[in-house]
């Protein structure tokens, strides 16, 4: 009896790898600048080098990681003017998402968003930057999923990714007691199915935390 032939474990073993390290990345589990290397990698997720390697290059080429002349690969760390350009990307983005997400607002998205804003003040009591993070773009994904444009929510995440070790120092820095004051107005507006409001109200959100960053 002949024996089935064997997959090939490389190209799962890197989805893996990659999905849990962008996660990580997106929502500010790793600072600015650290440094990530090849054989801690395929340790801590338990594959070979290749793909460890290869999860890697793909997040290089999303921008979430750079890499020196000296080969050396990191979480980068933003200049000023970088973060000026990803926030302004955002205000274009996602204010776009949020808008041709309006007119499919029913009750239980809006429900939805009010539990998760919920939540976001529990992680602020509890001052885990992380949780916060994972929340606050959940509440962002939740409402621009509404949108159904696929390519303009991955264009936005692919934002989200190179910002994410950035927007854990600034979380930390403003120390903030109270949920995002912008939330509950994306929410009223989207109750009143109020557009012009909708767009200030996701223009102010997207952009503010990461303007006091930049200055």
């Amino acid at each position: 009896m002949l024996s089935s032939p064997r997959t090939d474990p490389v190209p799962m073993a890197h989805d893996r790898v990659y999905r849990g390290l962008r996660s990580r990345i997106m929502h500010g589990e790793i600072a600015p600048g650290q440094a990530l290397t090849l054989r801690g990698l395929a340790a801590e997720y338990g594959v070979s080098m290749t793909p460890a390697r290869e999860a890697l290059r793909r997040l290089s080429a999303e921008g979430a990681l750079t890499l020196s002349s000296s080969g050396r690969v990191s979480t980068p760390e933003l200049s000023n003017e970088r973060i000026e350009e990803l926030a302004a990307l955002r205000s274009l983005l996602e204010v776009e998402l949020a808008s041709r997400a309006l007119p499919r607002a029913h009750m239980a998205l809006i429900d939805r968003l009010q539990s998760i804003n919920a939540r976001i003040a529990e992680d602020i009591v509890h001052q885990d930057a992380v949780a916060y993070i994972r929340r606050n773009l959940e509440f962002h994904r939740t409402l621009y999923l509404r949108a159904q444009a696929p390519a303009m929510l991955a264009m936005a995440e692919t934002v989200w990714l190179q910002l994410g070790p950035s927007m854990r120092a600034l979380y930390g820095r403003l120390r903030r007691k109270d949920p995002p004051h912008f939330h509950r107005l994306i929410i009223a507006a989207l109750k009143a199915g109020d557009e012009p409001g909708l767009r200030l109200a996701v223009r102010s959100d997207v952009t503010q935390g990461l303007r006091m960053l930049a200055g």
